[in-house]
């Protein structure tokens, strides 16, 4: 953890001069926006590859300055290790940079299965994704799971191919995978020349031109030596049956690929594929130059709000002049000494300027943040103004949860960020019990931010923690212990499942409820949930009272009780 609070300078992002004749608006600057994620399985290179695209926008100058300081930060503690697998620091979580008069938003995603949730969660705030596969392991587990999500709402994929430059399959069979996975056919952009010793470079689909691969993490795109496809006779004779073989590969790839469809990309139903080596800067600029010319500028975003008690489904246009935004990340802590926390916000809408007028729309209480930062590596910087599509961190010490719409008026509720039912039970038990307003305050902090989920018994006793995986709970026991001196013991309990309630009438939960108390719980966001011993619980009960809602998701149990409401 940082030593103590950063230091925050002004910093504004350069753009192109406006005509001062026309009307104000805010599409010249959305439209030069580029917000994504990167999606990969653990080890497939993701960092390395953020990595060199920050260090090719001009964002960072050294390679290996953000693990250096990544590491230099995470050795004295075993949680931060663990911290670093996940990937969620701020220093890899969110980052923005420029690059040829674009402002590139770039959001990691936790690797790790059990962190998954989080994961989903980031991906409901960009507008595209960047998947790296490892060239010699494919598309795998974790990758799978993120691909469905991203599938699911339609989200715009640029693959990359990452260690070509190691023994790997065939690239042929690589696309044949990807295709069958993602469900959608891959348009190659770049095409290897060979691979591991004989990794000769990488063809490039547009220039019509062999970008000759050299081995070394220090060098830039214009130390690649480039010769066109036209001197057919040089590349035959200094790559030899490695040029042939590619050749004929390419060619069988590109009959067999459908031509590049640039809005059947954006609609997510086509994917540019790149072939390169992140840890030796190849291939990279190539991807950096994609996000820029491929990826989509920020889209509109669906929100509700209530008319008549009923919501009613809204677009919000990334260029409309009020503000909106929604907190899909929230990351308590950030500096030891300040106990603060910083609730991640995805502006959908309008213009951010230093001393605006916020409320957040669930609580109707004005925000007033400490300080308002944009990202950039290991640095917080002050903001100066953020548009649609930009990623601003509002400092805070609480009433912000994930999930929360923020406006500067505007009555409405952003949809979309998921709560998954956990699978994964176990009870806390407070080693010293002086220290029961440390562990409230810990948990409460902790289940706002979504690192796991807390339910609170309706009938007492002790607190019960629910995740995805079981990592989680090492995380969250530890980060107890360090961050809110809590002491704890987890506990196995009986409990396998849980459901969020709701009903159309008041009359018909408090029934249920009265039904079951000891199955009742109260979450983070004090939504009511039905806890599950056995799959058979939620059927039962289901039987027993018909018009009691189970949902798994809890996104859908608050609306449906904002509407009952």
């Amino acid at each position: 953890m940082p030593a103590g609070r950063p230091t925050l300078r002004a910093r504004s992002i350069p753009r192109p001069a406006l005509c001062l004749d026309r009307p104000l608006s805010y599409a010249p600057e959305t439209r030069r926006r580029r917000t994504f994620a990167i999606i990969s399985h653990p080890d497939a290179g993701k960092t390395t590859l953020t990595e060199k695209l920050l260090l090719f926008s001009g964002a960072i100058q050294i390679a290996g300055s953000v693990k250096a300081r990544k590491a230099s930060r995470h050795a004295t503690s075993d949680w931060m290790e663990i911290e670093k697998q996940r990937g969620i620091s701020v220093a890899s979580s969110v980052m923005q940079m420029a690059y040829r008069e674009h402002v590139i938003n770039l959001l990691d995603t936790p690797g790790h299965k059990d962190f998954s949730e989080d994961t989903y969660r980031v991906l409901t705030a960009v507008d595209s994704a960047l998947m790296v596969i490892d060239a010699a392991n494919g598309v795998e587990a974790q990758t799978r799971r993120l691909i469905e999500v991203c599938r699911q709402r339609d989200t715009p994929i640029i693959t990359f191919v990452n260690k070509m430059d190691r023994e790997v399959r065939e690239p042929l069979d690589i696309l044949d995978e990807v295709e069958r996975e993602l469900g959608m056919p891959c348009v190659p952009m770049t095409w290897p020349v060979g691979q591991g010793k004989r990794f000769g470079g990488i063809v490039n689909l547009r220039t019509r031109a062999m970008t000759v691969f050299e081995a070394g993490s220090e060098r830039r795109p214009q130390d690649f030596e480039a010769i066109p496809l036209t001197e057919q006779e040089q590349l035959k004779q200094r790559f030899g049956s490695e040029f042939d073989a590619a050749m004929e590969s390419m060619e069988l790839a590109t009959g067999a690929s459908p031509e590049w469809d640039h809005e059947a990309f954006l609609a997510g139903k086509q994917t540019p594929v790149f072939f390169g080596s992140g840890v030796n800067n190849f291939g990279v600029m190539e991807v950096l130059d994609a996000l820029v010319d491929l990826a989509p500028s920020p889209q509109p975003r669906t929100s509700t709000t209530l008319v008549n008690r009923q919501p009613v489904v809204k677009q919000i246009e990334p260029e409309d002049k009020d503000f909106a935004g929604v907190v899909f990340k929230v990351q308590a802590n950030m500096d030891a000494n300040h106990r603060d926390r910083i609730a991640f916000v995805r502006m959908a809408s309008g213009k951010y300027t230093p001393g605006m007028k916020l409320k957040v729309q669930r609580t109707g209480k004005e925000l007033r943040p400490t300080s308002v930062v944009t990202f950039m590596s290991q640095r917080r910087e002050a903001v100066e103004e953020a548009y649609a599509g930009d990623i601003v961190g509002f400092t805070t010490h609480g009433g912000v949860q994930l999930g929360d719409t923020i406006t500067d008026g505007a009555s409405l509720q952003f949809t979309g960020l998921p709560f998954f039912a956990p699978e994964l039970f176990m009870t806390v038990v407070l080693k010293n019990p002086l220290r029961t307003k440390q562990l409230q305050q810990g948990l409460a902090q902790l289940g706002e931010e979504g690192a796991i989920q807390v339910f609170r018994p309706e009938i007492g006793g002790p607190m019960l923690l629910g995740a995805v995986g079981q990592l989680q709970f090492e995380v969250v026991q530890h980060r107890l212990k360090t961050e809110y001196d809590a002491d704890v013991r987890l506990e196995g309990c009986q409990y396998t499942g849980a459901r969020w309630i709701t009903a159309d009438t008041p009359a018909e939960l408090r029934e249920f409820v009265n039904a079951y108390p000891q199955r009742m719980a109260l979450d983070a966001a004090d939504t009511l949930a039905y806890l599950c011993t056995s799959p058979y619980d939620v059927r039962l009960a289901q039987e027993r009272f018909p018009k009691i809602h189970f949902h798994p998701l809890r996104e859908h149990a608050g609306l449906a009780l904002q509407t009952a409401n």
